[in-house]
């Protein structure tokens, strides 16, 4: 076997000594040195030319020495996340001769356009990931690898992408500029139009105007929120049809912010993120392959009857805090919704249970509405609903009519939490396991409150009006399956003592 010059050798009996590893720094493996977290001021020495991933990670580096990184031939992975390099500590060509490197964390360094050596990351044309987030950048620096597949900018100054400055990076999957200073002027027409890899992009949490131009059209994944965004057009997203994800939520969308059939193009949309905007209504002409529909807190005050209708596929609907009242949310919004499972209408100002749910649907959250009763018939044929909220509504057990929940055979989670309930509601689902009465005025449990709930696992009452006579000794005696039970926050402490845990039933056939 070939000679190996890294490993010393003790007169002629030729056995290797354990590869030398940096003072302090750790080394698991032959190809791995460790040096994160040990407050180093200059870059370790005696690092074995087999190293391939080097972490630096959290010391306190203010420069990078040329000569004892450029020996380091074999490197594939640099990690110096949170140092304190600028860019005066970077020498020029600093990566040139790591061929072989295929990811550089700089992150949470010092490092500025200004001083940024031109060619400081060029050289290799390995380089898949590189990450230069939370620095001090105000503009992409140029001559980055062209081989790049991620490029993390976050957290910077950026508020200019310089033209071309993407211009050669075909291979460029991932694409990270989102808590910078972008404005509709730093970019243009072509900033991205090049990008014929991108899949994903992250622009959110900047003061951008408009949805960016020149959007590719193998793009996956657009991210937009946080900016300000007032309108969206159409035009601007007609390159970008394979978009499946398009978060636009906290923008400046009004009344007229979506205009019909702006997002048309979008064929294979899956999920439209739309929260804390201005829309008065669902936004029409959607695309019919649309699978989740985000609108909580905006403006949305009525449901006409074929508002959903060009969206059949959606498997979310979340409207919760909006402006819905029972009176306008017409009884055949719905009906189109033939696969929906998970429906948010909480924190609207709803008074009675909407009428025409999908019987598919697995989640129904209603709390925080006005809900003056709660009625078998909208409930009727939910056999595959699994959870069911509807807390802070000020129901009494009273507006709970008899058979409300006789359909509800799949029913595990029910909330009744914050009404003004004064006892636990008869003949609940067999199928529940989890059953929140927080918040109520329930001031005593008898005997029977649970016999129709045998799968109970964890049951809140905290913050009612127990006392420690309240509760029957034999209310949980057929609940094997009980394990939580919280009562605190009564007037007085109330212990429970769970029953034991059931036992394991003999196989059928078993000796």
């Amino acid at each position: 076997m070939e000679e190996d010059p890294t490993f010393p050798h003790l007169g002629e009996s030729s056995q290797p000594l354990p590869r030398a590893c940096p003072s302090r720094c750790s080394c698991p493996r032959a190809d791995t040195v460790d040096c994160a977290g040990l407050d180093l001021r200059v870059f370790p020495d005696n690092i074995t030319r087999a190293t391939q991933h080097l972490s630096l990670q959290n010391n306190q580096l203010q420069e990078l020495p040329y000569n004892e990184l450029s020996r380091l031939r074999g490197l594939r992975t640099l990690n110096l996340h949170h140092n304190l390099l600028s860019s005066e500590g970077l020498p020029d060509e600093a990566f040139e001769s790591l061929t072989q490197l295929e990811h550089i964390y700089v992150a949470n360094n010092k490092l500025a356009n200004t001083g940024l050596p031109l060619d400081a990351f060029r050289g290799s044309e390995a380089v898949a990931t590189l990450s230069l987030s939370s620095n001090r950048l105000r503009y992409l620096p140029p001559s980055l690898p062209p081989s790049l597949e991620r490029l993390h900018l976050q957290n910077n100054f950026i508020s200019k992408v310089p033209r071309g400055a993407l211009g050669r990076h075909r291979h460029l999957r991932e694409l990270y500029l989102q808590h910078n200073k972008l404005t509709d002027s730093g970019l243009d027409n072509s900033t991205f139009s090049k990008l014929h890899s991108l899949e994903y992009l992250d622009l959110s949490h900047n003061q951008l105007g408009s949805v960016p131009a020149g959007l590719p059209g193998n793009l996956a994944v657009l991210h937009l929120g946080r900016n300000r965004i007032r309108q969206v057009e159409g035009a601007r997203l007609r390159g970008a049809r394979g978009l499946r994800y398009l978060l636009l939520q906290h923008n400046e969308l009004g009344p007229s912010g979506l205009p019909t059939g702006a997002l048309r193009p979008l064929r294979g949309l899956h999920t439209l993120h739309l929260y804390g905007n201005g829309l008065d209504r669902v936004p029409q002409a959607l695309p019919r392959r649309l699978r989740a529909l985000v609108l909580p807190h905006n403006h949305v005050a009525a449901l006409g009857a074929r508002d959903l209708a060009a969206t059949p596929r959606l498997l979310e609907l979340n409207l919760a805090y909006n402006l819905l009242t029972s009176a306008r949310v017409h009884r055949r919004a719905f009906r189109r919704l033939r696969a929906l499972h998970s429906l948010d209408l909480a924190g609207n100002q709803l008074t009675q249970l909407p009428s025409g749910l999908p019987v598919t649907l697995h989640s129904l959250r209603l709390q925080r509405n006005r809900l003056r009763a709660l009625e078998p018939e909208p409930l009727a044929g939910l056999v595959q609903l699994r959870e069911f909220s509807v807390a802070h509504n000020g129901l009494r057990v009273g507006d709970i009519e008899p058979g409300t929940w006789h359909e509800l055979q799949a029913l595990q989670v029910l909330d009744l939490s914050h009404n003004q309930l004064s006892f636990v509601p008869p003949d609940l689902p067999e199928t529940l396991e989890e059953l929140h009465l927080q918040g109520n005025r329930i001031g005593h449990i008898g005997s029977e409150a649970f016999l129709s709930t045998p799968r109970l696992r964890a049951l809140f009452l905290r913050a009612n009006r127990l006392h420690m006579t309240s509760i029957s000794a034999e209310a949980f005696l057929g609940l094997p399956h009980l394990r939580v039970v919280d009562t605190a926050g009564n007037p007085e402490q109330v212990l429970v003592r769970l029953p034991p845990k059931a036992t394991r039933a003999p196989r059928a056939g078993g000796s």
